[in-house]
């Protein structure tokens, strides 16, 4: 499919509630998503772990924990890496604060929830999605695999919430 169609897709799903997502992090914990209502997510789908583009995005998440928190908003990584590969990434990486989600099994199901899936390949599509503090999506966009998304653009969107 085509990274336009995708990001036609993507931008279906404003305004609509997010689906359930409750996913393991890194060291095992479910992380449920409808129990930070109250604060804004930034679920940064990244399609494999172990891979530079991945790392850099997941480490732009990492670095920017302090203004995620000012803003009253969680930066979640979700790919569909088992939880332990997401565990020795993040160690390898350093990424102690940010919580890496495994999208794992059932494979894929919270991306092909969203229509983020590839199932030829098995892996998500490159995206963010931004839920306001009601859980409702406010900011979606599929980016080129190859390409690091804009850390800044997903911030200040925040910000202008």
């Amino acid at each position: 499919m085509s990274e336009t169609k995708r990001q036609t897709q993507a931008q279906a799903l404003l305004g609509k509630q997010a689906p359930r997502i409750a996913l393991p992090d890194q060291d095992g914990k479910v992380i449920d998503v409808a129990k930070l209502a109250g604060r804004r997510v930034l679920l940064s789908f990244h399609p494999l772990a172990w891979t530079r583009v991945c790392a850099l995005q997941m480490q732009a998440l990492e670095e920017r924990a302090d203004e995620f928190e000012k803003l009253n908003a969680v930066a979640l990584g979700i790919s569909v890496d088992p939880t332990p590969s997401k565990k020795a990434w993040a160690e390898s990486l350093r990424i102690t604060r940010t919580r890496l989600l495994s999208d794992f099994w059932p494979h894929g199901a919270v991306a092909l929830a969203l229509d983020l899936f590839h199932d030829k390949e098995g892996f998500s599509d490159r995206a963010a999605l931004i839920f306001d503090e009601r859980g409702v999506i406010r900011f979606a966009k599929v980016y080129p695999t190859s390409e690091l998304p804009d850390i800044d653009e997903q911030m200040g969107f925040l910000k202008g919430m």
